[in-house]
């Protein structure tokens, strides 16, 4: 009988600060920041095939088949655990915008690496998901280590954190905004003194909206001014940032009605939605330590 498990989640990430701090001799950046979980997913259907072949079912569009990280990662999986006859089918219905700075593409890699493990029965534990990822982006091994963490390093040590039980308002500007021309900026900050985590504030008392700042938006608001101007409306009802290498910029609020009362004043040129802070990846469940 075909395993299949559908609408499996891949949810965002919010950097809640992201600080550049400097940069390795083969050019990484090295970087801090807070990874925040939301409850608003991409979803996953995925049925193994007896065939070998690995084939995402739907068309996205500027992603083709062979380039997107949800097929490199499964074909990375098969080749870790050396089951070449292994195959799936894998549809991606999409709701995160490209190029938002929200950990779209990579939490849809994460999920397929979990997923997958699970219904290939291949066994592998947490770590090596973990590494499997790292090699497909800098953001895959956060969504694999399962819940909201302090991230150093490239983006790959991470220790666990808590954050606040609140809820976000996210705006989506309208542009999507590739990475390379952020990093590669003249402007950009490199030198942002270091934090520990020990300096981000408790959850228990207060949202961190205000903690540190995002080096990356003076950049991204030079190149689109649509991220400038979601930024200076959302800063009226709170402390609004880019997230990520941008496009998308939220702002936290302790309440959902808060967060309503602002997506109703939302101008119509731009998407917006609210999202609820979790703790934990909704597939926990399947990782093994």
């Amino acid at each position: 009988m075909t395993a299949i498990l559908n609408a499996c989640p891949a949810p965002a990430k919010l950097n809640l600060f992201l600080h550049v701090t400097g940069r390795r001799p083969d050019g990484y950046h090295l970087l801090q920041s807070a990874f925040q979980l939301i409850d608003r997913c991409d979803t996953l259907d995925f049925a193994v095939r007896d065939d070998g072949q690995i084939v995402r079912t739907n068309d996205i569009p500027g992603v083709p088949a062979e380039s997107d990280l949800v097929v490199r990662a499964a074909r990375l999986l098969r080749e870790t655990a050396g089951r070449p006859e292994l195959g799936a089918s894998i549809t991606v219905n999409k709701i995160l915008p490209m190029g938002g700075g929200l950990g779209g593409g990579s939490s849809d890699a994460a999920t397929t690496l979990v997923v997958l493990n699970h219904l290939w029965q291949t066994g592998l534990k947490r770590q090596e998901l973990m590494d499997i990822g790292l090699k497909l982006g800098a953001d895959v091994p956060f969504f694999i280590f399962g819940r909201n963490a302090f991230a150093e390093g490239v983006g790959e040590a991470l220790s666990p954190l808590e954050t606040a039980d609140c809820w976000y308002v996210v705006i989506e500007p309208g542009v999507s905004v590739p990475t390379s021309i952020i990093f590669s900026s003249k402007r950009l900050t490199r030198d942002t003194e270091a934090v520990r985590i020990t300096d981000f504030p408790d959850a228990t008392k207060q949202i961190a909206s205000s903690f540190g700042k995002n080096d990356l938006e003076m950049v991204a608001t030079e190149h689109f001014p649509e991220i400038a101007e979601a930024v200076e409306w959302l800063s009226r009802f709170g402390n609004a940032r880019m997230t990520g290498s941008g496009a998308c910029v939220f702002s936290a609020f302790e309440h959902e009605h808060q967060a309503d009362e602002v997506l109703k004043q939302l101008p119509s040129r731009w998407i917006g939605w609210k999202a609820k802070a979790m703790q934990e990846h909704p597939l926990a469940r399947f990782l093994k330590s």
